[in-house]
């Protein structure tokens, strides 16, 4: 059975969020066309690493003189969007990998975002090295395919910044998060540092 495509191209609004309180927040990513939505919870470091690369492949592509579009260095003011998640939120799945390229033909950003899924080792027998050993990778269920313009891309790559730099503070003793009670520091040798 073919995989459902949640396909945006382009979408109206492509955004990171989260939802709960610092040390507790779901991030999600969450595509709207009218009034179809989709919301996919991932990790923090997933959100992180997404914007960051986005970013580096548009100053790439600047610096490179290959697109024959405008490429923005910082965000258009008209598309920074510093709103809320559209609600309610309905997750689809949970992010596994994230695919990131560049589109020549129409000068787009594609990101593909695929579920979570195990990969099956299948043994055929027992004096099979492990690097000979076939890995059967599940067809996805399920996969979000966002096709955005230059500026929304760019767009999206500082607003998953500033998603993700406003969580919790770091301790500035080892840089690891602080709960509001404060958190078991290793560099004070387990006992408790609270926020000053």
């Amino acid at each position: 059975m073919p995989p459902v495509v949640h396909s945006y191209d382009p979408p109206e609004r492509f955004v990171p969020g989260t939802v709960g309180e610092p040390g507790q927040r779901t991030f999600f990513l969450q595509a709207r066309s009218g009034a179809r939505i989709t919301s996919v919870a991932l990790e923090k470091q997933q959100v992180e690493i997404l914007g960051e690369r986005i970013a580096e492949l548009l100053d790439e592509l600047i610096t490179s003189g290959e697109p024959s579009t405008t490429i923005p260095a910082v965000t258009p003011l008209d598309l920074t969007d510093s709103d809320p998640l559209e609600q309610p939120i309905e997750e689809e799945f949970r992010a596994g990998t994230i695919t990131l390229s560049w589109d020549v033909t129409d000068e787009r950003v594609v990101i593909e975002v695929f579920p979570i899924t195990e990969a099956n080792v299948t043994i055929e027998s027992d004096e099979a090295s492990l690097a000979e050993l076939p890995i059967d990778e599940p067809e996805p269920d399920e996969v979000l395919l966002v096709r955005l313009p230059a500026g929304m891309a760019r767009a999206f790559a500082d607003r998953a910044s500033t998603v993700v730099a406003a969580g919790r503070e770091p301790c500035p003793f080892c840089g690891g998060p602080m709960d509001p009670q404060g958190h078991l520091c290793p560099r004070a040798n387990g006992f408790r540092r609270t926020p000053a």
